[in-house]
């Protein structure tokens, strides 16, 4: 049996995605208030004692030109991945849910390993089809992460297992006088210029201060901006989110000058030793190329992540199930020139600046 969450049942769902093995904070309903220009619907499946037993939820979002939307499940499912029979009712649920909304695609982007050839199946079976894309960040989320399984060791534990240089650099930013603190929103200001600076330098586009602001109050306590100082300046930070058992690194920022005193490592470990205080079993430390040849531009990210002792985890990546194939063929081309244009644009405003 399956249902929409209303409002009188959304603090059962929030409890259900949080205590889930494979819950995610962008399955919550927290995080659909940080994506106001998008609808929220989330789908449960019961059992036979009346218990919710999988769920996904969809952020929904009329695409430009083609006049139809788009049902996209971030990290969703949150079910037993060897349950085809929820997934099944989840997948029925959803196609009610697309024609209600016209839409052209159902797209996901499971928290699953690749190497789960049982549910890649499941996923084909049911008609979705895979998205061969690069090994870098195309996709809407990374394919490709650093994960630090905590297994309940201590923060002595975890400091042992990181690379003796990693170490070295996070004893190195106490020493030289590097701070870290639990900022709130009167840092951001601060915080979105060194993410600016970091977005320019590294060649990426980066949220403007709003998004930063809007999101420590969206999520309240399961959200957390860093901010490390040296001689009282702002000079690196980072924003984190706790939900469940895990802890994510979502946006990392640092200033051109003083990187010579490793604030990005201590801000690493002070986020890690969060992680361990709430008891989760997960840090992640989200997106690295797949790519990880020395020449790659991006193997510096990969290298730094790397030394901390996580793993590094390929998902099955984003999985469509077409539903309006030419609008499908028209959004997902234009997509990608969008976001090209907009990154070259963006970049070139800045550097000028």
């Amino acid at each position: 049996m399956t249902e929409l969450i209303q409002e009188s049942t959304l603090a059962e769902y929030e409890a259900f995605v949080q205590s889930h093995p494979k819950g995610h904070f962008a399955q919550s309903s927290l995080w659909a208030k940080q994506k106001p220009a998008w609808k929220w619907r989330a789908i449960v499946s019961r059992g036979a004692d009346g218990r919710i037993r999988g769920s996904i939820a969809f952020l929904i979002r009329t695409m430009p030109y083609i006049h139809k939307t788009m049902l996209y499940a971030c990290r969703g499912p949150v079910c037993d991945l060897d349950d085809r029979e929820t997934f099944g009712e989840l997948v029925a649920a959803a196609r009610e849910l697309a024609k209600e909304y016209k839409a052209y695609v159902i797209k996901i982007d499971p928290d699953v390993p690749v190497e789960n050839e049982d549910f890649r199946r499941m996923l084909e079976d049911f008609g979705f089809r895979t998205r061969h894309g690069g090994k870098n960040f195309e996709a809407i989320q990374p394919k490709f992460v650093f994960r630090l399984w905590l297994n309940g060791r201590t923060e002595d534990e975890l400091m042992a297992s990181f690379h003796q240089k990693w170490r070295y650099n996070i004893r190195l930013a106490v020493k030289k006088g590097v701070e870290v603190r639990v900022c709130g929103k009167e840092m951001v200001p601060d915080f979105a210029r060194i993410m600016l600076t970091t977005g320019v330098r590294d060649g990426f586009v980066t949220r403007p201060p709003e998004y930063f602001a809007n999101m420590l109050d969206n999520l309240g306590e399961h959200a957390r901006l860093y901010m490390a100082f040296h001689e009282g300046q702002p000079i690196a930070g980072t924003l984190a989110i706790h939900y469940g058992d895990k802890v994510w690194y979502l946006y990392g920022a640092s200033s051109n000058e003083h990187r010579n005193l490793m604030p990005n490592y201590l801000l690493q470990w002070s986020m890690i030793q969060w992680a361990v205080e709430t008891g989760c079993s997960v840090y992640d430390f989200r997106g690295v190329s797949g790519d990880i040849s020395e020449d790659n531009p991006l193997y510096g990210l990969y290298k730094f992540k790397k030394g901390f002792g996580g793993d590094f985890t390929e998902f099955v990546g984003e999985y469509d199930l077409v539903l309006k194939r030419t609008a499908w063929l028209i959004a997902e081309k234009g997509s990608v020139l969008y976001k090209n244009l907009n990154a070259k644009l963006y970049l070139l405003k800045n550097r000028k600046k």
